[in-house]
């Protein structure tokens, strides 16, 4: 199991080194003068070349890739032009709103795509299959950005149940989990569907039923059980998913996270904010494929030793 473990590890750090330098290649990439474009046409020369010095790009661009290399190690991701302040304090004080409500979308995804998803394969071709089905293909077609004002006119303008903005409480967190986990929970359920149906037609849960066992038994013991790694692969996938689709829940919802810093430094041109928030993102999504990855090799002791 080590031998797994340090293999996976060693996997990541390429993938990890090919993030931090499309992030560093980020500002490199803008067409024009990102500084000019940060200051405004108007800016003096003066302070279009102060700008420059401060971020570094007067030096070669082995020299920054280097100085930024080191910062990513040390967790230094530069200094916020629009705050002045340090980019990595900022997005640790804006990423437990996020994790809350990505956390909470997937607890919204899991908790009805996968009974949803094993009531129709049990049930395949039954009215309540073809409902199943209709549901998750109706959710798999609803965008987060035109879900998120509809959920906030029907629950917040008509009925006042919920408040359209802010964070506090967990009245505040039920429209954006919704609307965040709602695609994820279509895509979860029709995998669920999928792999427990043909975990059903094997020869195991067959001579199971065979024997006695309970259909439930049969069900959640048998068949589900096994039909757990590509269940978990897509809930892995689909968390860096729920990360970037967060950039715009968050700015619908005014939800004080990542994607909305994200949002406010775009449109502020604040590019160490920008590239921290993406590098934040990116590691996120690669940490996920890492962890079930490993995950695997509990799941399945047979996928340690491939």
């Amino acid at each position: 199991m080590a031998r797994f473990l340090l293999r996976r590890l060693l996997l990541t750090i390429p993938v990890l080194i090919g993030v931090a330098t499309l992030v560093f290649s980020l500002i490199h990439l803008v067409p024009g003068d990102p500084v000019q474009a940060m200051l405004g046409e108007s800016a003096s020369p003066q302070d279009v070349a102060q700008l420059r010095t401060k971020l570094g790009l007067d030096r070669p661009l082995l020299q920054q890739y280097a100085s930024f290399a080191r910062g990513v190690v040390r967790g230094d991701l530069g200094t916020s032009l629009r705050t002045n302040q340090p980019v990595t304090g900022i997005i640790l004080e804006r990423m437990p709103a996020t994790m809350e409500l990505a956390a909470s979308a997937m607890v919204v995804a899991i908790l009805f795509s996968i009974p949803l998803g094993i009531i129709a394969a049990v049930g395949k071709g039954t009215y309540v299959d073809h409902v199943a089905t209709t549901v998750s293909l109706i959710g798999i077609s609803m965008p987060t950005f035109w879900l998120g004002p509809l959920l906030a006119i029907v629950f917040s303008v008509w009925l006042g149940w919920f408040p359209v903005s802010g964070r506090g409480t967990v009245a505040n967190l039920v429209l954006p989990a919704v609307t965040l986990g709602a695609p994820l929970a279509a895509i979860l359920a029709r995998m669920t569907r999928a792999s427990v149906l043909e975990e059903l037609r094997e020869l195991y849960v067959m001579a199971a039923r065979a024997r006695g066992v309970s259909e439930a038994r049969a069900v959640f013991a048998h068949a589900f059980r096994n039909s757990l790694i590509p269940i978990v692969t897509v809930i892995g996938l689909q968390f860096g998913s729920v990360l970037t689709g967060a950039v715009i829940t968050e700015t619908i919802f005014a939800w004080p996270g990542v994607g909305r810093l994200l949002v406010q430094s775009i449109s502020a041109r604040d590019y160490p904010a920008v590239q921290g928030c993406i590098l934040l993102i990116a590691v996120t999504y690669v940490s996920m494929n890492l962890f079930i990855d490993v995950l695997y090799g509990f799941l399945d002791p047979r996928i340690r030793y491939e």
